[in-house]
């Protein structure tokens, strides 16, 4: 790494892998830029100020659990999409005369789910269960919303803006809602024998089940809607496309 390396990386805490870094680090050598990206695991977010202070040729970094709302304050800007949102996936990273940085925060969580969503909707109208309450799950929302999908909030708990609890998907609940969508790390490696409480028999082949996990390929949560016929979809592709935006972003003027 030379003195004009150029830095990008991503905050989380853990970060027992990363998809993001080896798909930017191999980008970088293949198209040979002068650039390499990061892991910078955080154990709180209070620890990012420093950690940008370590780091003065960082152009950007992506963000992820637990800190996808946790870092809007440190922003100086947001994109007025991340803002209705409510959580930030990718910050642009600022250098100003004088050494002073300004940050600015975007979200590509919904360009890549929504991107990868569509090619599985038939026509007619749809109705989505998104489980999990988190600010990925937030994204996954606002991009249903914006295709004209009614959308209802799975909670382990009962609270503002949910509209269902894992006990209270009864057969009815799950027959109107044909989009199933899994926000939450229930599956992730190593936890890989894991899923959401949802009642899998209920699933039908006009189900769609999409996990935003992609380590494992095949979920627990996928496999269990397969064996009734659902269609079934791993987050991989929403990653590489919210990838592409992120790099967009950062290079972007």
């Amino acid at each position: 790494m030379s003195s004009t390396t150029e830095e990008y990386g991503l905050i989380g805490y853990p970060l027992t892998h990363s998809f993001s870094q080896r798909y930017f680090n191999e980008k970088f050598n293949s198209e040979k830029i002068d650039a390499v990206y990061l892991n910078f695991q955080l154990s709180d977010i209070g620890e990012l100020m420093e950690m940008l202070a370590e780091h003065p040729r960082l152009q950007g970094f992506n963000v992820t659990l637990p800190y996808k709302e946790q870092v809007i304050p440190y922003l100086d800007a947001i994109d007025p999409k991340a803002k209705e949102i409510g959580a930030v996936n990718v910050v642009k990273v600022k250098h100003l005369p004088g050494g002073d940085i300004k940050l600015k925060g975007f979200n590509s969580d919904y360009i890549g789910f929504l991107d990868s969503l569509l090619p599985l909707l038939g026509e007619g109208s749809h109705a989505a269960l998104v489980l999990g309450t988190g600010g990925a799950s937030k994204a996954v929302r606002v991009a249903l919303e914006s295709i004209g999908v009614k959308v209802s909030m799975v909670s382990r708990t009962m609270k503002p803006g949910v509209a269902y609890t894992y006990e209270q998907l009864t057969q009815d609940v799950m027959d109107s809602h044909d989009i199933i969508v899994n926000t939450t790390p229930l599956g992730m490696y190593p936890h890989v024998e894991a899923c959401p409480p949802i009642p899998y028999d209920y699933i039908t082949p006009r189900h769609i089940l999409y996990d935003l996990i992609y380590n494992p390929d095949v979920t627990t949560f996928m496999k269990l809607g397969a064996e009734h016929g659902a269609t079934t979809k791993n987050g991989l592709e929403m990653l590489l496309l919210q990838a592409f935006e992120s790099w967009r972003i950062w290079k972007s003027n």
